[in-house]
């Protein structure tokens, strides 16, 4: 397993130069390390000095690089469900539709880079991989991926187990599926083989993510008042989305006050500007990457006091809300949406109280 390192921020503070001299540190300490960058175009090969592919190549001892490429990306994926069609389908359809000529629609590039991420981490070839992506909500919405659809089959499924129609469709199902399916069928939709398999690796996802020794986080910033507020919104959606920030890096500047006490208590890296074309100034000012454990949690669960704490740094309580429309608590903040699967204990249970405090939102049962 490796784990995932990636940088926030407003565009133009240096998130990618960050992520190469990262890449760099961690490599020079002797992890494998690769470095994956979903920018298009020329613009970071040339930063690196290197033609970028779509396939991982050796760029320095113990470095590889890689440039994601959504449509190489939907082309290894639609092969992957073409198997796994094969392996549940008596008579598959998919065969005769080719990833070759598959274009990308909106929205698929965030799937995709995901699962790109999940594949690397799964080939045991790298001890880190340094995520060159968005640095914004698009990230941030990515790795909070497996949480979301964990929550909509969850959800949906009781929905569905409870209606008339999942009552009456069921029975009709059930020999329709078992003539066109290799393997057995249950009274249940949900909890088919290829749906398991599809549960088991959002789980698999959404420990990881919740794990700040396997996906971590970095702010980056510099002096403008703009990228510092950005900063600070985007360490309370990281929260949002279940992602650990380890720091916060101040980048280009030389001067710790400007950002006082406002990212408190993430450490603070400053790297003041660097010589061009040197790149060993700025690997030897970037912080120690292996201390994201020691920063807050975005979510602590106490069940003897009845109480689920989220930490929420950058926003006040005027900026988050709380509802508790289905059987799970529903936090929104920073255009973000998270529901939070209580355990038995609290589950069914009204809320009875909540508070914001020092960028924590209690709520009590």
């Amino acid at each position: 397993m490796a784990r995932i390192i990636t940088f926030l921020g407003k565009g133009g503070v240096g998130c990618t130069t960050i992520a190469i001299g990262a890449a760099k540190r961690l490599a020079s300490q002797g992890q494998r390390v690769l470095f994956a960058t979903q920018a298009p175009g020329p613009a970071v090969g040339l930063l690196l000095g290197a033609t970028l592919t779509a396939e991982p190549t050796a760029y320095a001892p113990d470095l590889e690089v890689v440039q994601l490429q959504a449509a190489a990306l939907l082309e290894q994926s639609w092969e992957e469900i073409k198997q796994m069609e094969a392996q549940y389908l008596r008579t598959p359809f998919f065969k005769e539709v080719y990833g070759q000529e598959l274009g990308v629609l909106p929205g698929m590039d965030t799937a995709l880079m995901l699962n790109a991420l999940k594949n690397y981490d799964a080939s045991d070839r790298y001890d880190v991989i340094v995520y060159d992506g968005p640095g914004d909500q698009t990230t941030l919405r990515m790795l909070g991926m497996p949480d979301v659809l964990s929550w909509y089959i969850r959800r949906f499924r009781q929905v569905f187990v409870n209606s008339d129609l999942g009552r009456t469709v069921m029975p009709l199902l059930q020999p329709i599926a078992m003539a066109v399916l290799n393997v057995g069928w249950t009274d249940d939709i949900f909890d088919q083989p290829a749906t398991k398999q599809v549960n088991n690796l959002l789980e698999q996802g959404k420990a990881a993510v919740a794990d700040p020794n396997r996906v971590a986080a970095y702010l980056v910033t510099t002096a403008d008042a703009a990228a510092i507020a950005t900063a600070q919104y985007l360490w309370g959606a990281a929260q949002q989305a279940g992602v650990t920030v380890g720091g916060v890096i101040l980048n280009q500047t030389a001067d710790a006050s400007v950002v006082t006490d406002q990212f408190t208590p993430l450490p603070l890296t400053v790297v003041p500007p660097q010589p061009v074309n040197d790149w060993q100034p700025l690997v030897d000012a970037l912080p120690n990457f292996d201390q994201a454990d020691q920063m807050p949690r975005p979510i602590a669960v106490n069940v003897a006091e009845r109480k689920v704490s989220l930490y929420l740094p950058g926003f006040d309580r005027k900026q988050v809300k709380l509802t508790q429309y289905g059987p799970e608590l529903t936090i929104e903040a920073g255009d973000q949406r998270r529901n939070v699967f209580l355990p038995p204990e609290l589950q069914g249970k009204s809320v009875t109280g909540a508070k914001f405090q020092d960028g924590f939102l209690i709520v009590s049962f």
